[in-house]
């Protein structure tokens, strides 16, 4: 107990305290007096704020999905190959990338795929100009396209352990008992694999959700996202009486982020009657 009274302070003043104060707040007047209202959580979902949350989730969804596809079947490219010196370039690369974001990462786009960047003026140049066609960095899909960057290797690293754990042994029973490679995957291998897969998805739904310094960055607020939205309460752009709006969206997103966290738990469970 000694030994985890660091992390236990630290987990209390850093997480459980301002979690505390961001559900207490949520239920605050901000006008002078005080008292407790619904009114924040009336406005924090409804209106643009409401549109904020229906963006931010479907923006972490595609950044969840897509990325869990690709980055699962990297993975498993990865961990089949025959070098072992191409599965450590792989994984030290991933590890790189997917710690890289915030207005780095922006930055690094907008030289590249921006309205002028190098990449845009090459293709501008052989007559591909990617803006003639209605696409551009500065908008959902942008966003989306960026996110992938550091999505992919993220999932790569996560599923990257599921994967291992598949024992050879349980391939060589099924090709002892007739079963070809699609009968393995079909009745074996996404069966076992299935909920790690899920979990690492819902991992990446959660990144997706919260991150907020890339999409800021990219688009200074034109994409109602609730982190954006948040951030912009912090920075002090509030109406009278509604400094606790933010506190309401701040909830909501603990709220989701708590329901994609509970059924990870209960995934991993599920993993670990299989890991035995």
């Amino acid at each position: 107990m000694l030994g985890l009274a660091p992390f236990a302070i630290y987990a209390l003043v850093f997480l459980a305290w301002p979690l505390a104060d961001v559900v207490v707040g949520a239920f605050e007047s901000g006008n002078p007096g005080g008292g407790l209202t619904l009114a924040n959580l009336h406005a924090a979902f409804s209106g643009v704020y409401r549109q904020g949350f229906v963006t931010s989730i479907e923006l972490a969804a595609i950044t969840a999905v897509v990325p869990g596809v690709v980055g699962l079947l990297v993975a498993y490219a990865v961990e089949t190959s025959p070098h072992g010196s191409l599965r450590r370039v792989v994984t030290t690369a991933s590890g790189v990338f997917a710690n890289f974001g915030g207005v780095p990462l922006a930055f690094l786009f907008i030289a590249s795929i921006g309205s002028t960047g190098m990449v845009t003026r090459w293709l501008a140049a052989i007559g591909l100009d990617p803006y003639d066609h209605g696409f551009t960095l500065y908008s959902f899909t942008g966003v989306a396209i960026v996110y992938l960057y550091f999505q992919i290797p993220l999932m790569v690293l996560v599923v990257t352990p599921a994967l291992q754990a598949l024992r050879p042994q349980w391939r060589e029973a099924s090709e002892s008992l007739g079963a070809g490679s699609w009968a393995y995957w079909r009745r074996v291998g996404a069966p076992i694999l299935a909920p790690s897969v899920l979990g690492a998805m819902l991992l990446l739904f959660g990144f997706g959700l919260s991150a907020y310094a890339t999409a800021e960055a990219l688009t200074s607020g034109s994409i109602a996202l609730t982190s954006i939205q948040i951030g912009s309460f912090l920075n002090g752009n509030v109406i009278a009486g509604q400094a606790n709006v933010g506190k309401a969206l701040g909830l909501g997103m603990v709220l989701v982020a708590s329901l994609s966290m509970v059924v990870y738990v209960l995934l991993q469970r599920r993993v670990s009657k299989w890991s035995q």
